[in-house]
């Protein structure tokens, strides 16, 4: 026996959901809405499928291929212009000799497909309609039944006064071959509205067989968010929801949960999932494929599509978040809200009860969003920050935004242009820096990769080798999910205002200047950074007095690439040294302000009891100092800044000294 499966509905009443795929691709629980009801026919050994498509057909069509993935033979019937349910049907007649069932892709049941194929033979009928008792009928179209099961009548959506049973249609038929002879091909014809009425006048007996089991048209967003909850709670008998852990959780493969996190069944976590630290998820819940939800973040009866972040704090309940979102710390979204794809909530917006926001929206922090978004400005409008250009990893800055990054800042520069680039020894920044430098030789700018430097170095040897400007990509001292671009402009300095702006135009406007063949930039590495950085360094130092001096000293690397090049620098000037963690191999060097004040409370003991006679630690970018004295004092900012002020006065007296004026918050 074939089937035809319908799916080339829009699915109008389900946006923002079916914005950016047609509606039997929108995901139920593991898998779209097509592949639980492909699932169902293969359990009753129909394996010969025709789909019929129409809006977004190519996304169902690359999806499924001919299923032979599934065991299956799959055709497909496309339609140029929607032809109703009939007519979709009509367009693969050549294909239906012999009785067929007729099932939406979009909808969720497990009917007995064999007792309904069955009772439609017993009968003899042309048509038999598979309906469905529901006691608020009004948004269906409902069938008057004889005692025999014969249809008397068709209501299509009555209003609740004129309501004459509680017997639905489904949109499940089993059908013999002739009915698609009662109308031409391209034709616009349904079968609610036009073929059944018309062979019901024409006194073709037609009969509906009452299903048993599950039913629900995921037509509007509380349907959707019903046929999730349904599925997990186990009203749907015979889904497949993946590994069961128990207490009510399924999960796919890969999944880390904290030990620390509460989760309260019934629960579907995808492939990769991550639940970190004190995270809170109460079901009906489902949280799709490589979605993180950070620490002490809450989400309550809700839906999350894949690629997700839920940031620390942030509380969701009885939502649908789309694909790719991200949603800031504190954020707070409320019941019956969905959020589109690509969509960013900034820190601590509220998203009130009801709103929909469209794909590719950006909801400022702190904003609070009482109606829906639909038209307007989409993304940020603001690149740059104190730490340059910053973002959670794959969230905020991904590869495709990165390259962008690099191309716009390579349009900014003259054509043939050198720019260096350098990272530090994190995995993330690697990839950051990779794809940053893939965009600039598209605009005609050459790059010289230093490798692994800290920041001073890339300074340096930015404004010594003739290059228009560098760029330098960093783990974040301060939150190891994210990443810091900082630009720079010849003379291995921050970017100004104007020439910050400047880059962002270009990104945002996406005014890229992309290059013919023989302009495209070179990508090679830069030769003797290091050394070159340690020969001009001693050269402004008074050496002779230093090494006569033979300092003690206790210098705590952070683990930074800084521990490639100090050590070096404080051995020819004779120092004694007592390193602290100087692992430059280490990959992770972010510190939470207690591990970072134990940090410092370690040097002060060791310099103490060690006798040396000065402490310091450097940042992991080698640009931030701090000082311990002999007595294990830790010297506030403004303390050592006076200190070094103090110093450079007895080397130069008289001279003029310029400070930030914001030093205090330095």
């Amino acid at each position: 026996m074939r089937a035809v499966v319908m799916a080339g509905g829009s699915g109008s009443r389900l946006r923002p959901l079916t914005i950016e795929r047609p509606k039997p691709m929108v995901p139920i629980v593991n898998k779209p809405a097509m592949s639980h009801i492909l699932d169902l026919l293969k359990r009753y050994n129909i394996t010969e499928v025709i789909i019929t498509v129409q809006y977004l057909a190519d996304m169902i069509q690359d999806y499924f291929g001919d299923g032979s993935s599934l065991g299956m033979h799959i055709r497909y019937s496309v339609e140029e212009t929607p032809l109703g349910t009939a007519g979709s049907v009509k367009n693969a007649q050549e294909f239906l000799d012999d009785t067929f069932l007729v099932i939406s892709g979009d909808a969720l049941t497990n009917f007995n497909l064999d007792k309904l194929v069955a009772y439609h033979k017993s009968k003899g009928t042309l048509a038999t309609l598979a309906l469905y008792n529901l006691p608020n009928p009004i948004d269906y179209g409902v069938i008057i039944l004889a005692n025999d099961g014969q249809i008397v009548r068709f209501q299509e959506k009555p209003n609740r006064g004129s309501v004459m049973s509680d017997y639905i249609n489904t949109g499940i038929y089993v059908l013999e071959p002739e009915v698609l002879d009662f109308f031409e091909p391209n034709t616009s014809f349904d079968f609610a509205n036009d073929l059944f009425p018309l062979l019901h006048e024409q006194g073709h007996p037609l009969y509906g067989y009452i299903g048993e089991g599950y039913w629900c048209d995921i037509g509007n967003i509380p349907e959707y968010m019903r046929a999730n909850a349904d599925a997990l709670e186990g009203r749907v008998e015979g889904l497949d929801l993946g590994h069961y852990l128990g207490n009510g959780i399924w999960a796919g493969q890969d999944v880390e949960i904290a030990p620390s996190a509460r989760l309260e069944g019934p629960i579907y976590l995808g492939q990769s999932v991550q639940i970190k630290r004190g995270a809170i998820i109460r079901g009906p819940a489902v949280i799709r494929d490589y979605t993180v939800v950070d620490n002490e973040a809450q989400i309550e009866r809700s839906v999350l599509w894949r690629n997700c972040y839920i940031g620390e704090r942030a509380q969701i309940n009885g939502a649908v978040i789309l694909r790719q979102c991200s949603l800031k710390a504190n954020a707070t979204v409320f019941e019956g809200t969905v959020i589109g794809d690509g969509t960013i909530v900034g820190e601590s917006a509220v998203i009130h009860s009801g709103v929909k926001i469209w794909p590719g929206k950006e909801v400022e922090p702190g904003a609070t969003v009482n109606s829906s978004i639909i038209w307007g400005s989409q993304g940020r409008r603001v690149l740059f920050g104190r730490h340059g250009v910053t973002g959670v990893v794959n969230i905020d800055l991904t590869p495709e935004f990165s390259a962008k990054l690099g191309a716009a800042f390579g349009a900014t520069l003259a054509k043939g242009s050198i720019v260096t680039i350098n990272r530090d020894m994190h995995r993330s920044p690697r990839m950051i820096k990779r794809a940053i430098i893939s965009g600039l030789p598209s605009a005609g700018v050459n790059v010289w990769d230093l490798g692994s430097q800290p920041l001073p170095v890339a300074r340096y040897y930015t404004k010594i080798c003739g290059a228009e400007g560098g760029v330098h990509v960093r783990l974040s001292p301060f939150d190891e999910r994210v990443v810091d671009i900082h630009f720079m402009d010849s003379q291995g300095l921050n970017l100004n205002k104007n020439k910050e702006r400047d880059v962002e135009r270009v990104f945002f406007r996406e005014d890229f200047r992309r290059v013919y063949l023989d302009d495209i930039g070179s990508i090679e590495y830069a030769q003797q950074v290091k050394e070159r950085y340690i020969e001009d360094f001693l050269k402004h130092l008074n050496t002779k007095a230093i090494q006569d001096a033979a300092f003690d000293l206790v210098v705590d690397f952070a683990d930074g690439p800084v521990a490639s090049t100090l050590p070096a620098i404080l051995d020819k000037l004779n120092c004694n040294v007592v390193s602290l963690n100087a692992n430059v191999e280490k990959t992770n060097f972010s510190l939470n302000p207690a591990q970072f004040q134990n940090a410092l409370k370690q040097m002060q003991i060791i310099t103490t009891a060690l006798g040396t006679q000065l402490g310091a630690r450097l940042n992991p970018g080698g640009e931030r100092l701090f000082l311990v004295d002999d007595r294990g004092y830790l010297l506030a900012g403004t303390t050592a800044c006076a200190t070094m002020v103090e110093l450079a006065l007895r080397d130069a007296p008289g001279s003029t000294i310029a400070i930030p004026m914001d030093l205090p918050n330095f």
